[in-house]
C-alpha cells in the first residue's frame, strides 16, 4: 500500500489557545483551479475561519485563499464559502454536537494528502478567560523548567 504523502499548507495556531479541541475530522474541500494553485504557493490563512452546516452540507467560512496572480479574469473570490466533503454519518454526528450549547466546528489545518487538498476540523468548546490564563501559566512554567534544565546540563 502506498504511503500517505502529506504537505502542510497552513495551520490555525490560535485554535488550541482559544478552544478545548475534542473530536477531529478530515474533510476534502471543493475548490476551483486558481485556488489550488494559490494553495500550492502557500497563500492561505485560517485566522477567524469557522465551519458550519447549511442544508445538510458542511461549509467553511472566512478561510482566506489569496488570488492566484497568473490567473485570468476567472480568478476566485478570496473569502468565499467552500464546501467540505464528509460522510453523511459524520455530518449527522457533527450536526447533533454543534446544536449542543457551546460547541463549534473549527478548522485546524489545511494540507495536501496524496495530491488532494484536505482540511482537519475539530469539534471545539470555547475557553473562558480563566482557562486561557491557565494555559499561559502552564506554558510559562514549562519554558522556565526547560531553561533551568539547559543551564544545569
Amino acid at each position: 500500500m502506498a504511503e500517505n504523502h502529506i504537505i502542510k499548507i497552513t495551520e490555525n495556531r490560535k485554535a488550541r489557545f482559544n478552544y478545548h479541541l475534542e473530536d477531529e475530522f478530515e474533510a476534502g474541500i471543493v475548490l476551483v483551479g486558481s485556488e489550488v494553485k494559490s494553495l500550492r504557493n502557500g497563500s492561505a490563512n485560517l485566522k477567524d475561519s469557522y465551519a458550519g452546516i447549511r442544508n445538510g452540507e458542511v461549509f467553511v467560512f472566512q478561510m482566506h485563499i489569496g488570488p492566484y496572480k497568473f490567473a485570468t479574469h476567472e480568478n476566485h473570490e478570496p473569502l468565499r464559502p467552500r464546501k467540505l466533503l464528509l460522510h453523511k454519518k459524520e455530518i449527522k454526528k457533527l450536526y447533533g454536537k454543534i446544536n449542543e450549547k457551546g460547541y463549534s466546528l473549527i478548522p485546524i489545518k489545511v494540507y495536501f494528502k496524496n495530491g488532494k487538498v484536505k482540511m482537519r476540523l475539530a469539534l471545539a468548546k470555547g475557553k473562558r478567560l480563566i482557562d486561557k490564563r491557565e494555559t499561559i501559566k502552564q506554558r510559562d512554567a514549562k519554558r522556565d523548567l526547560e531553561r533551568a534544565r539547559k543551564e544545569r546540563g
